[in-house]
């Protein structure tokens, strides 16, 4: 593929990236709030929040098309921003439905959905990273290699849900469900503590790598 190509490809699965969360989402919330699952209905909201970081995606796929070098926009710091704030509420909200659920011994229906949907989640977000990985090498772009780089969170809170929901199928242990929960608000409260620090610099990803522009 030329150049063209390969940034037509980025932009692709920018796009893909927005719609696949909006109907991860909806599953998840829908199956989620069926199961009384509030780790799946919380992944559901983080797929939500990732909505709004894919448009900052794509939006810095077509800046770096025009100008490679270029930094990063009011656009994207603006996106960043509304992120990591919808994050932060998320920690929150997580962490008081959590111990919530502790209290009353709460415990889901089922978390069959959440073992199915964590899955497709894992199959898809790595797959996403390998098309990114590729055509962030070919064009040698260090912003979407480090996108590439960040989107692996996307990964750990799958193998979060996963774990809880696998574990409960087993045991039926009515705290798994909520332990859980809080794994994912682990990782929320770190992508939300990033996009803060991304906004307010220049530097690529705050996920541990150290691309810089």
């Amino acid at each position: 593929m030329n150049e063209k190509q390969l940034y037509k490809y980025a932009f692709g699965l920018a796009l893909f990236t927005i719609v696949y969360n909006v109907l991860e989402a909806v599953f998840a919330l829908y199956f989620g709030a069926e199961d009384e699952s509030l780790s799946l209905f919380g992944f559901g909201i983080d797929s939500l929040i990732e909505v709004i970081s894919g448009l900052g995606i794509a939006h810095m796929v077509i800046r770096i098309r025009q100008n490679p070098v270029s930094n990063r926009d009011n656009f994207e710091r603006t996106a960043l921003r509304i992120t990591g704030i919808s994050f932060y509420l998320f920690t929150a909200g997580l962490i008081l439905s959590a111990i919530v659920t502790f209290v009353e011994g709460h415990k889901p229906e089922t978390t069959f959905w959440g073992i199915v949907i964590s899955l497709i989640s894992i199959a898809f977000m790595w797959a996403l990273i390998w098309g990114k990985t590729y055509v962030g090498k070919r064009l040698n772009s260090e912003a979407i290699l480090a996108d590439a780089a960040c989107s692996r969170t996307c990964v750990y809170m799958s193998l979060v849900l996963l774990a809880s929901s696998g574990i409960y199928a087993l045991t039926q242990w009515p705290f798994i469900d909520g332990i859980g929960a809080l794994g994912l608000a682990v990782f929320s409260f770190t992508e939300g503590r990033e996009c803060f620090e991304k906004a307010k610099s220049n530097q690529l990803c705050g996920c541990g790598c150290s691309c810089k522009d």
